[in-house]
């Protein structure tokens, strides 16, 4: 090493050379760094989620749980399970040893499950998945008296001009309860007209669907032909018909059933600032910049505010990427405090030219450390910038050090 120091020292033209190099390279790869709020990690989780309507949490525990464990338990790269029996529903969750194929592992997991023929019959179909980690950077309200069905589609609206925007991939609409169609088929109603609940349940899933109906070939070229009879709203499902009487009138699931459009009957409700509302989440994939999406968030609230139905207000919420903003605020600040500093100490204790070349190196060994991020898989997040501020101050103190002692 003391080689290499004094071969710079006497070959001073290449030292200016490396130091330009490293600074040109530090700024070239400023744009390239991915910013986030916190580092990407893996989960290295796979959740065995087996819906179980109606039973209580003992007897999903035997029925799904306990049988779920003893499928999946002795495969390659399990390091533990932990099985949820709720009312409902049970969850088994597989933690995943370091380094596992965690795609060839659910796979697996996959065949195992779906090899399991000792379910009760009332349980539903196994979802099994890989947990993903969102990177969640800001939030959207909308709030307004306006009725759960305005307030819904006022929602659903920004979302989609959101993912419509450049530069954000990933929109989710939470805190809103799901659109759902219920149809109430009292007894008295199936007696009075010789109906049964399986007969009117035919009826619904034979006339509410979409089918093809072949092609065509003209002289124009080719016709498709569809016949679009899927049922979308609380209208169309009345007029769904049950029976044809031989004088040509019909029995419609109107005049035998209530048809309600509405919304899940959950234990679901959002309020922002005392006014009901659902959120909008806006989520950093891959290599976006969470400062950047947060930007754009930002804009569109302030534009898309006079676009939005009356009584309907958006406001940014949760915006973690002020967290990122004010720690990289707070390095730029004690880094120009540090070089003014380094600069004016050794200017009047020392030399002027030596003063200089002190200040010089330090933004120098920065951009040496930033030229080499994107390389190493190193991020500008908490984390990093954390870091970047405690040798920040290690950094002036050598500098200030180095130079007295070279003086």
């Amino acid at each position: 090493m003391n080689r290499v120091i004094e071969w710079f020292a006497v070959n001073r033209v290449a030292a200016n050379l490396l130091a330009a190099f490293i600074l040109i390279a530090g700024f070239m790869a400023v744009p390239k760094i991915r910013r986030e709020v916190f580092p990407e990690f893996d989960s290295n989780w796979v959740m065995v989620q087996v819906p179980y309507p109606g039973a209580a949490p003992a007897e999903v525990e035997e029925g799904i749980c306990v049988k779920v464990e003893d499928a999946v338990q002795g495969l390659q790269g399990v390091k533990q399970l932990v099985a949820t029996a709720a009312e409902g529903m049970g969850v088994v969750s597989v933690e995943l040893l370091p380094r596992t194929d965690a795609g060839k592992l659910l796979d697996e997991i996959k065949q195992k499950v779906d090899a399991i023929e000792t379910f009760p019959e009332e349980a539903e179909q196994p979802v099994i998945t890989e947990l993903i980690i969102r990177k969640q950077v800001i939030n959207v309200a909308v709030a307004g008296e306006v009725g759960e069905l305005a307030l819904k589609r006022a929602g659903e609206r920004v979302r989609d001009e959101l993912l419509a925007l450049p530069g954000i991939t990933q929109v989710e609409l939470v805190n809103a309860r799901p659109y759902e169609m219920a149809i109430e088929l009292p007894e008295a109603q199936l007696r009075r007209y010789g109906l049964t609940f399986g007969e009117v349940a035919a009826a619904v899933r034979q006339s509410s669907l979409d089918l093809p109906g072949g092609s065509i070939k003209t002289g124009q070229g080719e016709i498709l032909l569809r016949v679009k009879g899927q049922a979308y709203r609380g209208d169309d499902y009345r007029d769904i018909t049950l029976r044809t009487h031989p004088d040509g009138s019909r029995l419609t699931l109107g005049q035998v059933a209530t048809v309600r459009d509405g919304f899940a009957d959950t234990d679901l409700s959002s309020r922002f600032n005392g006014r009901p509302a659902v959120l909008v989440r806006v989520f950093r994939v891959g290599e976006q910049s969470a400062l950047k999406i947060a930007g754009i968030t930002r804009d569109y609230v302030a534009e898309a505010q006079a676009r939005m139905p009356e009584g309907i207000t958006l406001q940014t919420w949760q915006d973690d990427s002020s967290y990122l903003r004010g720690r990289l605020d707070l390095l730029l600040r004690n880094g120009r405090a540090g070089l003014v500093l380094v600069f004016f100490i050794l200017a009047l204790f020392l030399r002027f030219r030596l003063a200089i070349w002190v200040t010089f190196g330090i933004p120098v060994s920065f951009m040496g450390t930033i030229w080499l991020m994107p390389t190493m898989d190193v991020s500008i997040s908490l984390i990093s910038l954390f870091a970047f501020i405690v040798v920040l101050g290690i950094v002036v103190d050598d500098a200030i050090v180095l130079g007295e002692n070279i003086y």
